[in-house]
């Protein structure tokens, strides 16, 4: 997995690119490298265009990041793959979560 940190703007907005797989060997990583950028941010957009599969380890980092951004600002997750909608549709995290 590889994971892309733009810089935060001035308006607290923050992109992050994420490319693989977000599963048991790579969710903890992916969780505090986000976590750790995002003093001062409003605005998270993660952009899955590349990822390529999401297991429950993933879903629950996701919720974690999800859930310090509703304290401090937004989520938004953009540019979903069909596979990664299906399983977020399939365990009702389209109903929690801002995609686009």
């Amino acid at each position: 997995m590889n994971i892309n940190i733009d810089k935060l703007d001035s308006n607290g907005l923050l992109n992050i690119s994420i490319e693989g797989s977000i599963d048991t060997l790579t969710a903890q990583s992916f969780e505090n490298q986000i976590k750790q950028s995002l003093e001062g941010c409003k605005k998270l957009v993660l952009d899955f265009t590349k990822v390529e599969y999401v297991s429950s380890a993933g879903l629950r980092a996701i919720l974690t990041l999800n859930t310090q951004m509703e304290d401090q600002g937004e989520m938004i997750i953009k540019n979903i793959t069909e596979s990664v909608r299906d399983v977020f549709e399939m365990t009702g995290f389209d109903e929690l979560l801002t995609l686009e």
